[in-house]
């Protein structure tokens, strides 16, 4: 049986898998540290104002107002985590610096076009970037024919009515779509700046990550970014049967169901890599499309699948939820480098669900 294997990402499985699971380890005596010191405190009775088990909150610097500051890229971001409270930096502007809307939030409705780019113009210096986000045009009103990407098919795909694998939506549209995976970094400033700078994105989720913490996704799915389906444990889907993968497959399914309301029909397996048995558990499980990447963003860097290496119309880019365990920096650095670049070559970042 063929096995389609994107070996760009096959390579660090291994690696991301051990480093996830050291950081969760980290976090894990981390907080059971935590609790051990607010009972011995509580029992004592001694427990210092604002330490741990007080409910005092951590210091706050202030942060440069958004005038003064310049439409460029600048490094050096504070890196954010759930489980500790840190003071805003220039990627966490906080409640001060007067953004639009708060973390999880939908987008603020704006009386007029002016008034939405102004509220732009005035996030993109929050967050430091070099251009405005360029807006994205309307939704097609007849969506492009989805089809396979050559080369990337399985045997009877066709006939038997498999979902097609494809890394770029047909479109003449100068736009791009974001795409995130796993949940292993769950960042409250990546929030605040996505709903800031208006930015579109879709989210590919496994269970084993985002269970420490549902409610983050809720909130993003709040703010109108779709959840979909990356299996529950991130296995290497052609080594396992059929009925293995139909249960990693259809158990996020019911996960995502069950926690966010509504069944996804967007499924990306783990590393890009499938079989023909994992086209047939997708479509059981009911998912309808298998977008893949034609670029792939970093913090530090970009990876291309195209000779090339550039950007095309209707290009899906991939990134992971990742922060400083596993990146020289934080999620809203790679933002921060993601944009730039597309806004500099002339695309916007579209919605993918809006063109399927």
């Amino acid at each position: 049986m063929r096995v389609v294997v994107q070996n760009d990402k096959s390579r660090s499985n291994g690696a991301q898998a051990a480093r996830r699971r050291r950081a969760a380890a980290r976090r894990s005596r981390l907080r059971g540290g935590l609790a051990a010191l607010a009972v011995a405190a509580i029992a004592s009775g001694c427990a210092p104002a604002g330490g741990a088990g007080t409910g005092g909150a951590a210091p706050v610097m202030a942060s440069p107002g958004a005038g003064s500051e310049s439409l460029r890229p600048v490094g050096g971001p504070t890196p954010s985590r759930e489980f500790r409270k840190t003071p805003p930096s220039a990627d966490d502007p906080g409640p001060h610096t007067g953004r639009p809307h708060a973390e999880g939030a939908r987008p603020k409705k704006f009386p007029s076009a002016q008034a939405a780019h102004a509220a732009r113009v005035a996030a993109a210096r929050r967050w430091r970037l070099a251009r405005v986000p360029l807006t994205p045009p309307p939704p097609p009103a007849g969506k492009p024919k989805i089809t396979t990407r050559e080369g990337f098919e399985v045997a009877g795909h066709d006939k038997l009515g498999l979902p097609p694998v494809f890394t770029t939506v047909p479109t003449r549209q100068k736009v791009v779509f974001l795409t995130i995976d796993d949940g292993a970094e769950k960042d409250p400033a990546f929030l605040r700046m996505m709903s800031d700078l208006q930015v579109p994105y879709t989210a590919f989720l496994s269970n084993y990550l985002i269970k420490e913490n549902y409610g983050y996704f809720k909130r993003m799915q709040d703010a109108g970014v779709v959840l979909n389906n990356h299996t529950l444990n991130h296995p290497y889907l052609p080594a396992l049967s059929y009925l293995r993968q139909k249960r990693e497959i259809c158990g996020m399914q019911a996960v995502i169901e069950r926690r966010y309301g509504k069944r996804p029909v967007l499924f990306r397996p783990p590393f890009g890599n499938y079989d023909r048995n994992t086209l047939r558990a997708a479509k059981s499980c009911g998912l309808e499309y298998v977008p893949l990447w034609n670029e792939e963003v970093f913090v530090d860097r970009w990876d291309y699948r195209e000779w090339d290496r550039k950007i095309r119309p209707g290009d899906i880019v991939l990134t992971h939820f990742r922060g400083r365990d596993d990146w020289k920096g934080t999620m809203p650095d790679m933002i921060r480098r993601f944009l730039n670049k597309v806004t500099a070559e002339g695309y916007a970042v579209a919605r993918l669900e809006d063109y399927l």
